[in-house]
């Protein structure tokens, strides 16, 4: 029997223009529209829509991160993880309190539909940065 302990996923966070990080980890945490959910290898086939703006992955090597994806999709099948995210950026890269003087003027400038997007970005941004922190 195979030993399923060396088992891991594959994951690629890609961005509308870039990919933002690939590689391989042990397990990815994603709030979707139905809820939270963590993958781990072997998981179901999953296909969701991101919600709460954050992804939290552990690689195999044990190293932990936090990247901003407010919007976008998961895609979970064959022990490989796809977010594809308009908008991802590492928590790591972000700068704590830029993201919170971006989100102070997204709110002030009201949350007309075209600005609730701008709103949701800036949230995850700062979310993700102090996670990463």
């Amino acid at each position: 029997m195979a030993d399923d302990s060396a088992k891991h996923l594959e994951v690629a966070l890609v961005a509308a223009e870039r990919t933002v990080w690939q590689g391989q980890a042990k397990i990815v945490i994603a709030r979707t529209t139905d809820g939270d959910v963590g993958i781990l290898p072997g998981h179901a086939p999953l296909l969701g829509l991101l919600q709460g703006g954050t992804v939290q992955v552990r690689t195999v090597d044990d190293e932990y991160f936090v990247a901003a994806a407010p919007d976008g999709f998961i895609s979970v099948a064959n022990d490989r993880v796809s977010i594809l995210a308009e908008n991802a950026e590492m928590g790591h890269d972000i700068d704590l309190e830029e993201a919170r003087r971006e989100l102070d003027q997204a709110l002030a400038a009201g949350l007309a539909d075209a600005d609730a997007d701008e709103v949701r970005l800036a949230e995850a941004r700062v979310r993700a940065a102090e996670q990463t922190s």
